[in-house]
């Protein structure tokens, strides 16, 4: 019997590890199905990373090796090679690695398995299944950590972060990206990467614009691309051929919660994530989660943050000292697509930090926190964008005043 089990070493599961240990757990394991610790920013060698949490810009390694450093001075337990394949509602681990299939009980688990990417098949993109066609993050891993150049003429579809990022990626490795098409009428990935890794290298960025076939049999020789409209129908007359010899995805992002059904977790159907309260405690009772398996963060500061509440409270519940009160739902109102965590315990003496997405671009916008009619807290912002998630606090005063269902909305100019 093991106090809290960790799945997943990004940095969501070695935060929540390192919390978990200093919280007074005795005994921490740690499972990782990688050779090595550190998760997707082991690829990710663009810098960015760590300007909340150190006050200064590290690369994806730099960060993550912060916090390996820190693990091995700590008693956990890891085991990397090792692919969890089971979790049942009583916290029982199945799991394969070097040593074959073994199971593991724990007090308390915490889920950080991270997400993936959506695959063409998702799309539904016509023509036949060439070479040349790679997820971002795929071709990133390829390029980065193995050291294979994968094309010389690309196209990039879609543009979450890791699309933008791998752009300029291409381009630094001597490859022409011939254009970033997006079927949204706005990025989906941050302002900053559209400015420093499209616009500092004139890629262009199609907005409202779709893939409607790929071309070649073995190797993809082009894509046919054409306006939408508001109902997304091609618009007649806009379409065009643009020749490359490599299409990267960035068509979004799926928390890996198989492991989380399995036991039984509830899942949001706006987030793709589970269930949670303030404490990152699921609908099971001593099962938590965090990071980008819970909902996908744009800034990795913002997992470790979120990490340590979720191996905090699982070491509370491991040692029979977790905080119990008055939960109450919180709920996405005017503006918003989701909103974490969706209960709060109003008698938390360190106050609560609400995260939301909008639906839209809102400027000269205003988050409010209402009770019913009354609004508890209002957060102004000078622009509010879907790719971005925005933060709300509540402290203590503010969450003893909250009586009934709280919801979240957004006011603003809406700008599409």
């Amino acid at each position: 019997m093991k106090d809290v089990i960790v799945i997943g070493g990004g940095p969501a599961g070695i935060g929540a590890a390192l919390e978990a240990k200093k919280t007074g757990a005795k005994s921490v394991v740690l499972l990782e199905r990688d050779r090595e610790l550190g998760g997707i920013l082991n690829q990710c060698i663009h810098t960015g990373f760590g300007l909340h949490e150190f006050n200064e810009e590290l690369t994806g390694p730099e960060y993550a090796q912060r916090f390996i450093n820190q693990l091995k001075n700590e008693d956990i337990e890891v085991h990397l090679n090792t692919m969890v394949m089971d979790l049942t509602e009583d916290r029982r681990v199945t799991a394969l690695g070097e040593q074959g299939i073994w199971q593991i009980q724990g007090k308390a688990v915490v889920l950080a398995m991270g997400c993936r990417e959506r695959t063409a098949g998702a799309i539904d993109i016509q023509g036949y299944r060439p070479a040349g066609v790679y997820n971002a993050g795929m071709a990133q891993r390829i390029l980065n950590m193995e050291g294979y150049q994968i094309g010389k003429e690309v196209v990039v579809y879609g543009s979450g972060d890791i699309g933008l990022i791998m752009a300029r990626r291409m381009t630094l490795e001597g490859a022409k990206v011939k254009a970033v098409v997006e079927v949204m009428p706005h990025s989906s990935g941050l302002y900053r990467n559209i400015a420093q890794c499209l616009e500092d290298y004139e890629i262009p960025l199609l907005l409202r614009h779709q893939i409607q076939e790929v071309h070649g049999k073995d190797r993809i020789e082009g894509i046919t691309i054409s306006q939408i409209d508001e109902q997304w129908q091609p618009v007649k007359g806009t379409q065009q051929i643009i020749s490359c010899d490599t299409l990267l995805l960035s068509v979004g992002l799926i928390p890996e919660n198989e492991l989380s059904e399995k036991g039984k977790v509830l899942l949001d159907p706006k987030t793709k994530g589970a269930l949670v309260n303030s404490m990152m405690e699921t609908n099971v009772p001593g099962i938590f989660s965090c990071g980008n398996v819970l909902h996908v963060h744009d800034i990795v500061d913002f997992v470790t943050k979120e990490s340590r509440i979720a191996g905090r409270n699982a070491a509370r519940f491991a040692i029979d000292d977790l905080p119990c009160g008055t939960e109450l739902s919180v709920k996405p109102g005017k503006g918003v697509a989701y909103t974490l965590p969706q209960k709060i315990m109003v008698e938390d003496p360190e106050g609560i930090t609400l995260s939301l997405r909008s639906y839209k671009i809102y400027r000269k916008a205003a988050i409010k926190v209402k009770d019913g009619e009354r609004t508890v807290k209002e957060k102004r912002e000078r622009m509010i964008v879907p790719s971005e998630m925005v933060q709300i606090h509540l402290d203590a005063k503010e969450l003893k005043s909250l009586r009934g269902e709280i919801m979240i909305e957004i006011e603003g100019e809406e700008n599409e």
